[in-house]
């Protein structure tokens, strides 16, 4: 079975041969570096202790492919998003996104949106990513048009009415995250489209408009964008000069806000969706416990039976669900968000995805490689360290008990129905 490589060779062909090139670009190998990845290729030999042979994968794109599904639209639209994001040096990661200049956030944005849509409507043609980047800049046309006499006024005065333009002319509003019919809000074409979204898109949209309008020399003081944490309250821009302390906290830079969104979608798509209380990760290592019949003094019938559920529907192919989440999506969230070396965890959530997948190998070389770059990272949660410890042991009982290549092969029933429902 081909793999993607995460290897300096990924993307060397990308145009001519799209359909077997890796969903990998080239600059991975700088990028992840504090991963502790290998100079030669992205591997986990220095710290995991394994073969120069065993070398991390990306294992969405083909297996799709084997399981014959074209993803000549999806590779496309993740190295247009991983094209973006090489842009991010050190300076740009920590930039705010009111003045980020350097990655076009939505041009980002719209590029997961079409990987997504690519692996969920079989179209043939892709999401056209450059007509929403016109609707975009007509946005800010549009306030242009409703508000130029108001370009010499009072900043405040000015910031006021950009968020009426906003909130009340063209009517964008902030959805409740936890409302699942409502997972278009996450996707910055459908926003455009409905003008309902996250409070993570929304502040990019309020960025990009601060954007044009800095471009076209209309916005000559410094402005900040207040991100709210609260479940109800739209972003809004204020003069940095009158900035509090507490403000910091609310202030998105480039990087922390892709991150939320990619984050929004792996929550949102995340198969073990029951118990909001816990993290993603220990509801999917939790479920792989009870699929093996190992039952918990405490645990009740319902969390079994929803667990043996999710295995099932795993098993028939039935990869999306509106109440179960979506694999092909969380796996596609969990693999940008390792491309954007952000946080080791990210490496320990894909891993665990991968076992209830089947890619029982990968998943060890994950878990393996998650362990030797947490190191030096706060909020270490003992509860998911040993959920961690538990599935590595899991995943070496397996091998040793029938072998890698052993295993049948029936990881790819994942991959099989061609229906998203």
């Amino acid at each position: 079975m081909t793999f993607a490589w995460i290897s300096s060779k990924a993307f060397t062909n990308f145009s001519s041969t799209a359909s077997t090139s890796s969903s990998i670009p080239s600059f991975v190998q700088g990028k992840l570096s504090k991963f502790h990845f290998s100079s030669r290729s992205v591997n986990c030999c220095c710290k995991c202790e394994l073969s120069a042979a065993d070398e991390l994968k990306f294992v969405l794109h083909d297996t799709l492919d084997l399981s014959g599904h074209d993803t000549a639209h999806a590779r496309a639209a993740r190295f247009g998003f991983c094209s973006q994001i090489e842009k991010l040096s050190d300076v740009e990661r920590e930039t705010s996104i009111s003045i980020n200049r350097g990655v076009d956030l939505a041009r980002a944005a719209l590029h997961i949106a079409a990987e997504d849509d690519s692996l969920i409507s079989h179209s043939s043609v892709p999401l056209p990513v450059d007509d929403f980047i016109e609707r975009l800049d007509s946005l800010s046309m549009g306030y242009c048009s409703h508000y130029s006499s108001l370009y010499r006024s009072s900043p405040e005065n000015f910031l006021e009415c950009l968020e009426r333009f906003l909130y009340v002319d063209k009517g964008f509003r902030r959805t409740n995250p936890r409302n699942h019919v409502e997972h278009r809000a996450l996707y910055l074409n459908s926003v455009l489209t409905h003008r309902a979204g996250s409070v993570s898109m929304l502040s990019l949209i309020y960025s990009e408009i601060l954007k044009m309008l800095r471009m076209w020399g209309l916005l000559n003081f410094d402005v900040e964008i207040f991100f709210p944490h609260d479940p109800y309250s739209s972003p809004r821009g204020y003069l940095k000069q009158k900035s509090k302390e507490s403000d910091h906290s609310h202030v998105m830079t480039s990087q922390s806000l892709l991150v939320e969104v990619l984050n929004d979608l792996k929550n949102a798509f995340w198969p073990f969706q029951r118990d909001h209380a816990r993290s993603p990760f220990l509801r999917a290592a939790e479920a792989a416990q009870c699929f093996t019949g190992f039952i918990k003094p405490n645990e009740s019938a319902l969390e079994l039976a929803s667990a043996k559920a999710a295995r099932h529907r795993l098993q028939r192919g039935v990869w999306t669900s509106v109440h179960f989440g979506d694999m092909r999506r969380a796996l596609s969230a969990c693999e940008r968000l390792i491309l954007l070396k952000s946080d080791p965890k990210e490496l320990r959530d894909y891993a665990v995805l991968l076992y209830h997948c089947g890619f029982y190998e990968e998943s060890l070389q994950y878990l393996k490689l998650y362990q030797a770059t947490k190191q030096g990272t706060s909020s270490i949660n003992d509860l998911e360290e040993d959920a961690v410890e538990k599935l590595i042991v899991r995943l070496n009982l397996i091998s040793m008990e029938v072998g890698w290549s052993s295993l049948p092969d029936n990881r790819s029933n994942l991959f099989k129905n061609s229906e998203p429902w």
